[in-house]
Formats: C-alpha cells, structure tokens, sequence
C-alpha cells in the first residue's frame, strides 16, 4: 500500500500505476452523479443525444450532497452505495469515464469493466461527511437542477482521500483483504 498526491484529470496511464489498496489524495475537478442523473444519461445515450457533461477523463463521485448553509462552500458531502449505479459503469466508461468514487461492494463484472475499460473504483469514506465537505472548495451545478441535491455538480477538490477499491487490472481491495484474515 502506497500513498499518492494526484492532481486531476487523471490519465489511464497513470491510473494504471495504481493498486488495489493505495491511497490517493485527489487535487482538481470531479462530478457528483447519482442514481437519478445515471438514468438520465442512460436515456440520452439510447437516443443518440450527447450528455450534459464530457465524462472523457473525467471522475464521477456517486454523492448528492446536502443543501449548502451559509458560509460554507457546500453541505455535508459522503459517498452513496455504489452498487446502485453497477448497471451504468459500462455505460459511463463508454463516455470516456475513467473512475468512479463510491463506498461499498460492487457487482463482480463491474471488476471485468474496469479491467476491459482501464478505470477503476475508488473509496471513500462514509459517515465522513462534515471532513469530506473541507475538501471541497468549489461547488457548482452543471446539470438538472430540478434534481435537488442529486444534481450534478462540478467540484473542485483539495486531497480528497480515497483508497484504490478495483484497480485497472480488475483486482477487488475487498476480496484481498477478506482472503488475508482468513488465513489467520
């Protein structure tokens, strides 16, 4: 396990130079997507339509943060269960995505297309909201805003930790780990 300073957008070259439990500090723009923008992308993309956003090199952090109180670049900000958004990843990489930042478990083939596609799954920390909000330094929305707080928003990052969850090589954090303990 490593840690690294990472300033974005990111490449799938030098994604690929990370592994499965390495830590990243995330410097630069992301975007907040959730199940309710994922639909909406998923029925431009049956139409031929182009997407409100360029995900090419881009990072979707699956959040929708809480409304902003005054004097604070945003609310409280954490990772929702990504395997909500497993029927998407294909999808989204297929746009150019190249990582995804999330808490949980995800479907085994989401490992498949991140090894057939170069990207990877990051994670974060949940039940951190309040110190993941003092990452964020910009905030804006950037498409449908009829969505509330699971708008998509642009966001610009300072250290943002995350660990390599499935790297490029279609390696799983959690199933390494859990096979270590029970050797023990």
């Amino acid at each position: 396990m490593k840690e690294y300073k990472v300033t974005l957008p990111l490449t799938k070259e030098e994604l690929a130079k990370y592994e499965i439990g390495d830590i990243l500090y995330l410097t630069g723009y992301i975007y907040t997507a959730r199940d309710a923008a994922h639909k909406r992308f998923e029925q431009l993309t049956k139409e031929g339509k182009p997407l409100p956003i360029d995900l090419n090199g881009q990072i979707i952090f699956y959040a929708g943060p809480c409304p902003t109180k005054p004097g604070r670049t945003m609310g409280s900000i954490a990772p929702t269960t990504s395997m909500r958004m497993d029927g998407f990843v294909k999808m989204t990489f297929e746009h150019g995505l190249v990582a995804m930042i999330g808490k949980g478990d995800r479907a085994d083939y989401v490992a498949d297309l991140c090894k057939e596609y170069g990207g990877a799954y990051l994670l974060s920390i949940g039940g951190a909201s309040a110190m993941i909000s003092n990452q964020v330094k910009t905030c804006e929305v950037v498409a449908y805003e009829d969505l509330g707080t699971e708008s998509v928003k642009k966001l610009y990052v300072e250290d943002l930790r995350v660990i390599v969850g499935i790297d490029t090589k279609g390696q799983v954090f959690q199933k390494r780990e859990i096979e270590k303990y029970r050797k023990l």
